[in-house]
Formats: structure tokens, sequence, C-alpha cells
């Protein structure tokens, strides 16, 4: 979840990206920038990033591997019909 210190615009991370990519590497948190109010683009630092794809490589592994265990229950089942 973005947190409200974490929204800023465009306008301003334009004028101060050195401020805003060392308050990502800091927290490690993401930031949703905004053109005319409205969210546009999320920034976020690279290894934090690196961590998201990890973790949802994970779940989808588990996903799949729980998946494939319905499966195989479900023929285990038609099978002892």
């Amino acid at each position: 979840m973005i947190r409200p210190e974490d929204i800023g615009s465009l306008t301003d991370f334009n004028r101060n990206t050195k401020a805003h990519l060392k308050r990502r590497k800091r927290t490690g948190r993401p930031e949703l920038l905004t053109v005319n109010g409205k969210a546009e683009v999320v920034v976020q630092n690279a290894s934090a990033y690196q961590r998201l794809l990890q973790l949802l490589e994970k779940l989808q592994r588990g996903s799949r591997r729980k998946d494939r265990e319905r499966y195989n229950k479900t023929l285990w089942q038609e099978e002892s019909r």
C-alpha cells in the first residue's frame, strides 16, 4: 500500500530527482508520482523491485504446485470410481 508521504508530483520528482531517489533507497518503498493530481507513474528502488519479483515468482510456483495437487487429486478420484 502506498503511504501518503510516498505520493508526489512528477514535476517535483523532475526538479528534485536525487532527493527522491535517495529517499526511495533509504525507505525501500515505492513512490507514486502524479500528473495533474492523478496517479501516473510508480518509481521504485531497483533492489526493492527485485525482491518484489522474487516474491511474485515464489507465489506463482506455490500456486502452480497447488494446481497440480488439485489436478492429481481429481484424477485419482475419477480413477477410483
